[in-house]
């Protein structure tokens, strides 16, 4: 049974798994400037009394921003169209749907060598969806590539994809966190600060780091499967 479970894991779950992990980190990193302008970003800066007003949140009409690693999307009030910047490695965002007193200054883009080895990492992640679900089924592939897939050094290789797209991708995210933690805590900050007088607006975390985080729990599985086979044949030769 427990033989039958793990090969059903390797087989099926965790080419599926890893295909999963990839559509939600392209969602996350192309959001919100190139798809899914209002529903994904890493930070949403939406209008609120909660910051303002001592008697607690109201839903009030204002400007909306949606912060991601290629640029920003806003709109000025809850009923208005909304406008992207250009997709960008180096993004600039546009602040100017926020009144002249938001801390704006805090918003700024992060350096562009997190979006550039966050490109990367995709680009190791998608190689190590096809080398891994090309070695997952190459007994359906016929005897000839099925030899060639078993080869040890196809093998380590497709491993090696998969932990440096792994490796590369959550430390940059991690990177982006960080940036836009504290980002979104001096916004709220200095909002705060500005007592009655401050704008109605309010900075949160987005969900594409949700997605992200469910992203690499997934990619998880593929990468210690594959590891776990070069364990296994190292032991073997030793």
């Amino acid at each position: 049974m427990i033989a039958g479970l793990a090969k059903a894991i390797t087989l099926y779950l965790a080419p599926v798994l890893l295909l999963v992990a990839l559509v939600l980190n392209l969602f996350a990193f192309l959001s919100p400037t190139v798809m899914l302008p209002d529903r994904v970003a890493l930070v949403t800066i939406t209008p609120s009394t909660a910051l303002t007003d001592v008697g607690g949140s109201k839903d009030v009409d204002g400007a909306s921003l949606f912060l991601g690693a290629l640029g920003s999307c806003s709109r000025p009030k809850n009923d208005a169209d909304i406008n992207c910047t250009v997709a960008s490695l180096s993004p600039e965002y546009d602040l100017s749907v926020l009144p002249s007193n938001a801390p704006q200054l805090v918003l700024s883009a992060p350096p562009p060598s997190s979006p550039a080895f966050i490109a990367v990492s995709l680009a190791f992640s998608i190689m190590f969806f096809f080398t891994f679900t090309l070695i997952s089924f190459r007994h359906k592939m016929g005897e000839r590539i099925a030899a060639q897939l078993d080869k040890p050094l196809i093998q380590r290789v497709s491993a090696w994809i998969g932990f440096f797209g792994f490796f590369i991708g959550i430390s940059s995210f991690l990177i982006l966190r960080m940036w836009f933690g504290k980002a979104v805590q001096d916004f709220n900050r200095s909002v705060a600060s500005q007592g009655s007088e401050g704008p109605e607006l309010i900075a949160s975390d987005g969900n594409a780091f949700t997605m992200v985080w469910v992203a690499y729990a997934f990619y998880a599985v593929p990468v210690i499967c594959s590891m776990a086979k070069l364990n296994v044949t190292a032991s073997k030769a030793a």
